[in-house]
């Protein structure tokens, strides 16, 4: 913009002064004269020599001193004034403007030329200056990367070692094709890194660059996508075309799902500008012509929505699934990411990694940030343990809202809805482990209760599930026990959409019904139309639909009277850790077992962390979306806002 600008200036400046130019041909620094004073000086014989130009005169005149003075003035209609200059002796030129042909046109066509360069100038914002100007609609706008500046290595990808290998191999059969073809290998034509957002696709390319020998090609799958149809296809071919100079090379397309979605999917039968681009990009990856040497590397979060020629063999040969790192690979990013940061002795990576479940790489690093942010905050040399835990929560379970005003009627509401969870994850059979639990409002819930499971796992059972949903009501009925059926408030609504998504999986994907067996009855992916997502399988009859509502209801009825039946045994135990919630607000897995038991529990002089008991780190691990089998952080269940 900068350097626009600054065009634009120059040019201003140079048509203003060839303007004064042409308007002043005379040019030189002259003294005004009034015409009175003219005529005397030339009565004095003081003025040596005229020139006249239509009604404009310029000359010179001496002082008494004898210094010479150019001067210039307008003169009237006076038809004696060439005989009385004459007279006095006065030197006398005259002279005609001619007019500039260039000037002429220039004026005349300057607010033409003006449209069209503002024209111009727009046309190079909206195409983001790509190659070519205004012109260069068609150009790709693939970077090649040369530069050394902030260089990412394979040393800077941590906790995903499989990927890395694929595509090690790539970047060695770049380096040495003879090791693979001397066997009739063939080098793969596209890589497709898949994976959820944040789990390093992206920065797994950046380091492909850093560590290839060859020339690498960086675009995003947007750049392709533009209002003029034709443009994209244009861009794809003019990016091969450059490649084929280069190679043997690498092209990384960030996320190729922005044009390379199923063609004919959509409202309106799809976009035939996007369409283009695909079929081009089709024909570009294995078509007549053979592109050799060059090797399409494409990262997305959305496999689902591709085009199914775009990923059969021949075009992307490779599928290479990044995804959340495991305890390991967690312990390796979290090491990536600490080197800048100063660590104080207290810091126990194992541990952080353990109490970190299903965080991706770009969690993690966010953690590492805001540790060191809150150590900063409390002018601190050194990230402390306590740092990274205040991290933690705050990533976890939202900012607390510590300022937030509740009256004591809230407080106790929310301490019985938490305790309620917190109890009934208790004594529920194969319920991950309490973790914490707080009354203090984090992000929009009035309070949380968090769990974390034992140890990284893929899959959970039939009763673990059910001990979730009963965990889940357990906050509505103890605001029912002790408060009364008229008292309860909106603060389950959270729960109770979490349960009825799980109950409703049970039911129609993971086969847990007897009345409907096991068969699917649901869609992989959500179907967007008029704004209306459709989950529900379009070939089931309304009496399926009338028994799936039944058995969702059914698992639902059941965990609620499940809750029920542990608070109403163990209402003793739900008055204490209320009233424990209520004394210190926050209290960890380990606190909550010593008040159960009968314990008393001690706190630092400012309240905030415990000085005699604290969580083991055996009881940090990782927790799974009960609704679609992902690894995710549990965001606790809580009272909501």
């Amino acid at each position: 913009m900068s350097k626009n600008l600054l065009l634009w200036i120059v040019i201003g400046m140079t048509m203003m002064s060839v303007f004064n130019m042409f308007n002043n041909p005379m040019g030189g620094k002259t003294v005004p004269m009034s015409y009175t004073a003219f005529l005397e000086k030339v009565d004095q014989g003081l003025v040596d020599d005229v020139t006249i130009q239509d009604k404009k005169a310029v000359g010179h005149y001496r002082d008494m001193a004898g210094n010479i003075t150019r001067f210039e003035l307008e003169l009237p209609n006076d038809p004696t004034l060439v005989q009385r200059l004459v007279d006095n002796k006065v030197e006398v030129k005259a002279t005609h403007r001619e007019e500039s042909i260039f000037l002429t046109i220039l004026i005349s066509w300057f607010p033409m030329l003006l449209l069209i360069g503002v024209w111009i100038f727009f046309m190079r914002q909206m195409q983001g200056g790509g190659k070519g100007g205004a012109m260069g609609f068609g150009k790709s706008k693939a970077k090649l990367l040369t530069e050394h500046k902030d260089r990412v290595t394979f040393d800077d990808v941590a906790g995903c070692d499989e990927a890395k290998q694929e595509v090690t191999e790539v970047i060695e059969f770049l380096r040495d094709p003879s090791k693979f073809t001397r066997l009739g290998g063939k080098i793969p034509k596209g890589i497709l890194l898949v994976g959820p957002p944040g789990t390093g696709k992206t920065l797994l390319g950046r380091a492909i660059a850093g560590e290839a020998e060859v020339p690498f090609f960086s675009i995003s799958g947007s750049d392709f996508v533009e209002m003029f149809v034709g443009v994209g296809a244009s861009r794809v071919r003019d990016m091969f075309e450059q490649a084929k100079k280069h190679a043997p090379c690498i092209i990384f397309v960030d996320e190729i799902d922005a044009m390379g979605r199923h063609r004919g999917a959509g409202l309106g039968g799809g976009n035939d500008e996007r369409e283009q681009t695909l079929n081009q990009l089709l024909v570009e990856m294995d078509g007549f012509e053979a592109n050799e040497g060059v090797i399409l590397v494409a990262a997305t979060n959305r496999p689902d929505v591709l085009d199914p020629a775009l990923l059969r063999p021949g075009r992307f040969d490779r599928q290479v699934t990044v995804g959340n790192p495991d305890m390991p690979g967690r312990i390796a990013i979290l090491k990536v990411h600490m080197k800048k940061v100063p660590l104080s002795s207290d810091v126990d990576i194992k541990a952080l990694a353990r109490g970190t479940p299903g965080f991706s790489g770009a969690d993690l690093a966010n953690l590492v940030n805001e540790a060191a942010l809150n150590a900063a905050r409390y002018n601190r040399d050194k990230v402390t343990n306590q740092d990274f835990e205040e991290a933690k929560d705050k990533v976890m379970m939202g900012a607390e809202r510590r300022s937030m005003a509740m009256t004591e009627e809230e407080k106790a509401l929310t301490a019985y809805h938490e305790a309620g969870h917190a109890l009934v994850g208790i004594h529920s059979p194969k319920h991950d482990p309490l973790h914490k639990v707080t009354i203090i409002p984090r992000g929009r819930a009035l309070g949380v209760t968090m769990n974390l499971p034992e140890r990284d796992r893929l899959s959970q059972s039939r009763i673990e599930l059910e001990s979730r949903l009963a965990s889940l009501f357990g906050g509505r009925v103890a605001e029912e026990i002790v408060f009364g059926e008229e008292n309860i408030t909106t603060g389950a609504g959270h729960d109770i959409q979490q349960a009825t998504k799980i109950a409703r999986a049970m039911v129609t994907e993971y086969g847990f019904s007897d009345k409907l067996g096991r068969l699917r009855y649901s869609e992989n992916e959500e179907e967007v139309f008029l704004g209306r997502s459709i989950t529900q399988s379009k070939h089931i009859s309304d009496k399926t639909a009338q028994l799936i509502d039944e058995e969702v209801r059914a698992f639902v009825d059941a965990a609620e009277a499940k809750a029920r039946s542990i608070l109403t045994e163990h209402r003793d135990q739900l008055e204490i850790i209320a009233q424990g919630l209520l004394e210190y607000e926050t209290l960890t897995g380990k606190e909550v077992t010593a008040l159960l038991n009968g314990e008393k529990i001690y706190r630092t002089d400012d309240g905030s962390k415990p000085s005699k008991t604290k969580m083991d780190d055996d009881e940090t691990p990782v927790v799974m979306d009960e609704a679609d089998d992902k690894p995710e952080a549990e965001k606790g269940t809580g009272q909501e806002s």
